[in-house]
């Protein structure tokens, strides 16, 4: 059981545990030994097996990505960067995701190119929700990542023939069968020699699952302790398909099923009964995400491609909801993402001071850390997990650093991410992944798009080339 020891370090972002929030915290020693940190403060004097110089450096807590799919976004770069369909309000969730899917020779690759470039930007923790594939857990082991696997299930998949028209095909007996199997890999998951993976329960979404499903999950994940998530209130579409079922919108649906509490989490939850898109009779949907102390995981990226946004980080915040951070899309930049999560806030409220970063750092790391149940994370405190970022605070684009994590969150970015740290063990050395080839696998899904663009046509409705779906920047001559 060795310790190592940070000695010095230029700042610490640390953990005051009697103000529950954390703090600057210049000149300041991090020790752990066996994955948990020890101390963390000035003056340390306990023993030392391996002493870092901290000159130069930041020292934070890692981050908390609480929503990615990691198996198919890495393989949709430079497809759907433009696009979202007309005749469905503007998502792409419908009629072009659907064609872009990776092979299952391509799922490791899209895998490793997500989990390094999530490391790059500060990410200690995922939640990683994807159907299930083989190999699955010990391709995350391998990452050594902190991760919370959610296998999604559902009953029933969505499909569009015409561009306008969303209709499901179902099958309840394969949902049923999809959940226990979900249930079954995350037991495996927790006991998997790595001690890294943990499980969360996960639906893939509202308007494709049935209630009983939807309840019978959400019963076992309280009997478990396990957190339960799932897309709800995403896009117009279903909007309007839950309010046509139940007379209700998303948001209130799921609380009268009895569905939300402080370990639910929604992904997305932009469409509101007061969202401007979805005006709807009542004005309780935000209420309710308070009162019953639901975490609704903010994406931002994959939604402004196609001009649709939160309204707004801010409101929310300011309501009482808690928010996690989640790269939904390409790049898994988690610092890119959090950049993003301010402007657009700021843009929507039309008020700089809707949110503040101490919010945006917050609900990247505590706030994502409650989601998940976890209050050993998202924290630099003795006795948490040993989940560490350190950054060069000297790097040309910190500077000058009146206050440092502004000038890493919109200025820097990953670029000034130096060493990470999962459980006590380094992970990324000097901004290159150790784990984890991450050339090489970005080589690989290169390669593979090829083959999802080559039969693209095949899978869409109106058998377009790609070229016509996502036209090219410029023509190719």
């Amino acid at each position: 059981m060795a310790v190592t020891l940070i000695r010095n370090a230029d700042l610490v972002i640390a953990w005051d545990q009697g103000e529950k929030r954390h703090t600057y915290l210049p000149g300041a020693d991090v020790a752990w030994r066996d994955g948990v940190l020890t101390f963390v403060g000035r003056g340390y004097d306990g023993p030392a097996d391996t002493i870092l110089n901290g000159r130069g450096l930041m020292v934070m807590p890692g981050l908390v990505n609480i929503h990615a799919h990691p198996t198919s976004e890495p393989m949709n770069k430079g497809l759907l960067d433009e696009i979202g369909s007309p005749g469905l309000y503007k998502s792409s969730l419908y009629e072009f995701m659907p064609i872009f899917r990776a092979d299952a020779e391509a799922i490791p690759d899209c895998v490793r190119v997500a989990l390094a470039e999530l490391l790059l930007s500060g990410v200690t923790t995922l939640a990683d929700l994807s159907m299930a594939h083989p190999g699955w857990l010990d391709l995350l082991a391998e990452a050594g990542m902190r991760v919370c696997i959610a296998p999604m299930f559902r009953s029933a998949r969505w499909y569009t023939k015409n561009g306008h028209l969303v209709e499901y095909e179902w099958d309840e007996k394969a949902g049923v069968k999809a959940m226990e199997e979900a249930f079954a890999l995350i037991e495996r998951a927790e006991q998997h020699p790595s001690g890294l993976l943990f499980g969360m329960a996960c639906p893939a979404q509202i308007d494709t699952c049935t209630p009983e499903l939807l309840r019978d999950s959400r019963a076992e994940a309280r009997r478990r302790g396990i957190s339960w998530q799932i897309h709800a209130a995403q896009s117009v579409v279903e909007f309007h398909e839950i309010t046509r079922r139940h007379g209700l919108t998303p948001i209130q649906w799921l609380h009268e099923q009895g569905l939300l509490d402080e370990r639910a989490i929604i992904g997305h939850a932009i469409f509101l009964d007061d969202h401007p898109s979805t005006r709807w009779h009542t004005d309780r949907d935000l209420a309710i995400l308070a009162e019953t102390g639901a975490t609704v995981a903010h994406c931002p990226t994959v939604f402004a491609r196609r001009g649709i946004t939160l309204k707004d980080f801010g409101r929310y915040r300011r309501r009482g909801v808690n928010l996690g951070i989640g790269t939904d899309t390409y790049p898994h930049n988690m610092l890119d993402e959090l950049r993003l999560v301010a402007y657009l806030a700021r843009t929507q409220a039309g008020n700089p001071r809707t949110m503040s970063t101490t919010d945006l750092f917050d609900a990247a790391t505590v706030g994502g850390a409650r989601a998940l149940g976890r209050e050993d994370i998202g924290r630099l405190a003795p006795g948490c997990r040993a989940d560490i970022v350190v950054i060069d605070a000297t790097h040309p684009r910190m500077q000058p650093a009146y206050d440092p994590l502004r000038s890493l969150i919109y200025a820097a970015g990953d670029r000034a991410v130096k060493d990470v740290y999962v459980d006590g063990r380094k992970v990324v050395a000097d901004g290159e992944v150790l784990t984890i080839d991450f050339r090489q696998a970005a080589q690989h899904v290169a390669e593979a798009q090829k083959r999802v663009i080559a039969r693209a046509p095949a899978q869409d409705w109106a058998h377009r080339p790609v070229e016509r779906i996502a036209p090219p920047t410029f023509p190719w001559r």
